[in-house]
């Protein structure tokens, strides 16, 4: 393929146009102000903000901890069965629009069942919504249970517990919240008994957290995938395994800005990843806070960023495919449709 051929100026359309897998999306991240509006009216629910304005400027977050605070007053209008599924069909909306073709999503169910909502509720709400959207839009979807990292072990093993009944609506566990001050390994014997049931387990680390917690889930929790993990380029030998075991990383450029991982969208390593051969990929982290869903993500990247071009789009969304837990007839399918769309838009630019 002549990616060469391909003008910068092609560039955003084809972005867009391109069909991507999302591997890291968190689905109380998506709710919107006005969605959060609209079920605290429904749920008879008081908010701290007097109206989506409001809400939309508390919007300026000096670290992970300060966006987690509004994320989870935001969550607290989510009670019943229908919230769930309102939230993530939306957010399945969105996706279709950006060409999103498979989506794993993560929910975290401590942070409802903390507050009294049944795990039963979480689960059947969003997988109701990601059968309808499977239906009527087109996008497959899987769910990820998160375990909440600044809670307990004990919790988090409960947590599985209450979730076994449901287990054939979830494929895999992953670990998120606050990463400073809980490393991996805190985790590692829940961890060890969702690779024992057969579920696909992957953790956030690298983000705020150093290398060694990258190291630690692999090492430890023997992870597939390491979300975010843009701290890695501090290790020349730990770049050197993820590439050499193809470790999937799946970055979130506007997510990373928005938190000052990095200070701008310009002083991002996304570029430096795909020169040392990693599997890295592009996704929308917490969309309704962070400015953007997936399309927004990849447009704002390869603007600031002159080092991505033609060639780079390609390798990201097929990292997408190649980092999916699906089947290889499925990856195959989403990667001819990636590569028709390549091929004319080449075409097109001679």
């Amino acid at each position: 393929m002549n990616f060469d051929s391909i003008a910068r100026s092609a560039l955003p359309a084809l972005l867009k146009r391109m069909p991507k897998a999302e591997l890291h999306i968190h689905i109380e991240g998506s709710l919107e102000p006005e969605l959060i509006f609209k079920l605290a009216q429904r749920n008879r629910v008081s908010l701290p903000y007097a109206d989506v304005d409001t809400l939309r400027r508390a919007y300026a977050f000096e670290n992970l901890q300060s966006f987690l605070d509004i994320y989870y007053a935001g969550a607290s209008v989510l009670l019943k069965e229908e919230d769930f599924f309102d939230m993530a069909f939306a957010y399945l909306e969105r996706a279709a629009a950006d060409n999103v073709v498979h989506a794993e999503i993560f929910f975290d169910p401590q942070t409802h069942t903390e507050r009294g909502v049944p795990i039963e509720t979480v689960i059947v709400g969003l997988s109701r919504a990601m059968r309808r959207a499977h239906a009527e839009l087109g996008v497959s979807s899987a769910l990820i249970l998160c375990f909440l990292r600044h809670l307990s072990e004990e919790a988090a093993f409960t947590t599985l517990e209450q979730a076994l009944p449901y287990r054939h609506q979830f494929i895999g566990v992953g670990l998120d919240s606050s990463e400073r001050g809980h490393p991996p390994e805190k985790f590692a014997r829940v961890f060890a008994r969702c690779r024992e049931l057969g579920l696909h387990v992957v953790a956030h680390a690298g983000e705020e957290g150093p290398p060694a917690y990258i190291e630690s889930a692999l090492d430890v929790l023997q992870v597939q995938r390491i979300d975010h993990g843009v701290r890695c380029l501090e290790s020349p030998a730990l770049v050197q395994r993820l590439a050499r075991e193809r470790v999937p990383l799946t970055v979130c450029p506007l997510s990373n800005v928005k938190l000052c991982v990095f200070k701008t969208m310009a002083d991002h390593n996304l570029p430096a990843l795909l020169d040392a051969g990693l599997v890295a990929t592009v996704n929308s982290d917490d969309p309704a806070y962070f400015g953007g869903y997936i399309n927004a993500n990849f447009v704002a990247a390869f603007e600031a960023l002159p080092q991505l071009g033609a060639r780079q789009a390609w390798q990201l969304a097929h990292n997408s495919f190649e980092a999916a837990f699906v089947d290889a007839a499925h990856k195959a399918r989403w990667g001819a449709a990636l590569d028709a769309v390549f091929a004319q838009a080449s075409n097109t630019s001679r």
